[in-house]
């Protein structure tokens, strides 16, 4: 497994660049950025209206699901049409922004692109989170809409039109004439507001502590040593600033297949074979899966079977209440932080539950791996730390919550 390690070293050009950004926390949205929310939050952009964006990517939870029960079980949401499911958790829309999907030939790893198998690439528009915008629209597990002359419509009739063709200009909102292009915007400008620093603000404690305008306690300096040294947590989640950003945006923007078993609760598999032609056999190959449907060799997309998006970790603690559940992995399996950083830790320490008389599921046994081929064995299971370590660990992850007050 080659995966780019990036220093981890504080330099005084890194602090000074994070204190200017967190000083533009409070900085009004641009006209365009204030588009974007619109459409991001627009209810009417879905048939039948009632789900905007902001149903799968709530700002409470850090842009992601919002809603404790879904989180608990299979942890993919209903459509627009509450019958029908998608087949993987919501990722967060925050935090997203990275390079167009391409292959690193020194590192031999893909990197880039949006959704969790990288199929927002960014190939067409050169922009894979305006991309990704474009998807949920359209889809007929998501806000269901028949066509893009019909969200145009709906953007056309509503009460921001004219902001759009004050940010666009005159023409630009074109339902007949341009809806290539009408369909772009809208898009682009959703983009334009994930960027934003309502959206992507930099506000954590971390960001505070990096610009020396915050102290971590003594557990949480113990999480952020381990993070970054025996628990090789920023070998995929790098600590400080990287290629694609000035912040530490806590993901290399690569693919990994971490072994992670399948969720029994996923209601995708039962989803009727127009939506799922697989059923309860579907298996979710992620990057290979996408590669191989774009036309990629065996040789291209067989080694990347299984691998899903490496997340960016800010906000990954962020809920409303100490009782509401989110779900973590690709496909909700994990239900705690606790849960899945047991997991990266003893994942090939414990037997698999096949084999276990007496299984129970992270306490003695582990269950197989969804898809076993291509599983990172280099930086995951079997990293020896302690429990009060794991802790530790959730505890820096703690740090990365936006909105802290110092």
């Amino acid at each position: 497994m080659h995966k780019r390690c990036i220093p981890v070293t504080l330099v005084a050009v890194v602090a000074l660049a994070l204190a200017g950004g967190l000083m533009a926390q409070g900085a009004s949205l641009t006209p365009m950025e204030q588009l974007g929310k619109m459409l991001f939050f627009d209810t009417n952009l879905s048939t039948p209206a009632g789900q905007a964006c902001a149903a799968c990517h709530a700002p409470e939870v850090g842009f992601t699901g919002p809603l404790s029960d879904i989180n608990a079980t299979g942890g993919v949401y209903p459509g627009a049409i509450p019958t029908r499911f998608g087949n993987r958790k919501p990722p967060a829309a925050s935090y997203a922004a990275g390079p167009i999907l391409y292959f690193d030939m020194e590192e031999e790893v893909w990197v880039g692109g949006t959704f969790w198998d990288g199929r927002a690439s960014g190939w067409t528009l050169g922009d894979p989170l305006a991309e990704q915008a474009q998807g949920p629209f359209l889809n007929p597990v998501e806000q269901n809409m028949a066509s893009s002359t019909d969200v145009c419509l709906a953007v056309e009739a509503s009460t921001y039109a004219g902001l759009f063709t004050t940010v666009w200009g005159p023409g630009s909102l074109d339902c007949m004439g341009d809806v290539v292009g009408t369909y772009e915007r809208i898009a682009r400008s959703i983009s334009a507001y994930e960027r934003s620093t309502e959206v992507s603000a930099f506000t954590s404690k971390y960001d505070y502590y990096l610009a020396g305008q915050a102290s971590l306690t003594g557990k949480e300096k113990k999480g952020l040593r381990l993070f970054e040294g025996k628990g090789m947590c920023s070998h995929c989640h790098p600590t400080t600033p990287g290629p694609y950003n000035d912040h530490a945006m806590l993901t290399d923007f690569t693919f990994d297949n971490l072994g992670v078993p399948r969720n029994p609760q996923n209601p995708f598999y039962t989803m009727p074979p127009w939506i799922n032609p697989d059923g309860a056999a579907w298996t979710d190959y992620g990057l290979g899966a996408f590669l191989a449907g774009a036309g990629y060799g065996p040789a291209v997309y067989e080694p990347e079977l299984g691998k899903q998006k490496v997340p960016s970790l800010r906000n990954v603690a962020l809920r409303p209440d100490k009782s509401f559940v989110k779900a973590y992995g690709h496909n909700g399996y994990f239900k705690s932080l606790q849960s899945i950083v047991h997991f990266y830790n003893t994942r090939d320490v414990l037997p698999f539950c096949g084999d276990h008389d007496n299984p129970k599921e992270g306490l003695n046994c582990w269950p197989a791996a969804e898809v076993p081929e291509n599983v990172n064995t280099d930086e995951l299971g079997n990293l020896g730390l302690r429990p009060d370590e794991e802790d530790a660990i959730v505890e820096f992850l703690k740090t990365l919550s936006d909105g802290y007050q110092p």
